[in-house]
């Protein structure tokens, strides 16, 4: 196989683990913050829910190497791994995250609750979800992000 086409399997690859581990780990914890968090009913929850996965396709991998760049400033202290991870979360999903509820009927309050719950899952969900991440990477082949860039391996 050349090298081309083998760039481009890997860079296939990266952009499913990515999209896959953003769908399965935030479908969760986002139902979970519209829900109990914003108030939001099960109807606007599923919507939410359904337009949040359709937006996280073409989120994913760019989300993905967004977090391997931040990522290169962490020291390999467990505390500093936990701070990159939460920061890279948050200042990425949570801006996407207030325009899909707006868009799913979230307001006044509720949209600032919800907001804010975002905001705390994603700050405390960022080292959990970076590690989960990693775990799928390693599933497709891939080796974790933030220790190199992932962005020139694919």
């Amino acid at each position: 196989m050349n090298e081309v086409a083998s760039d481009r399997r890997r860079r296939g690859r990266a952009f499913v683990a990515d999209t896959t581990a953003l769908i399965l780990f935030f479908t969760v914890t986002g139902a979970l913050n519209e829900r109990f968090v914003s108030g939001m009913s099960w109807d606007e929850v599923l919507h939410a829910r359904l337009l949040g996965a359709a937006l996280m396709i073409p989120v994913g991998r760019p989300y993905g190497m967004w977090r391997d760049r931040l990522m290169r400033y962490a020291r390999p202290t467990r505390i500093s791994r936990i701070l990159w991870d939460s920061l890279a979360l948050v200042t990425f999903q949570v801006p996407i995250y207030a325009a899909i509820i707006a868009i799913s009927g979230a307001s006044g309050r509720g949209f600032v609750l919800g907001i804010l719950g975002a905001t705390c899952i994603m700050l405390v969900s960022g080292r959990p979800y970076g590690a989960f991440l990693n775990w799928i990477r390693r599933l497709y082949g891939l080796p974790p992000g933030g220790d190199k860039p992932m962005s020139l391996q694919g």
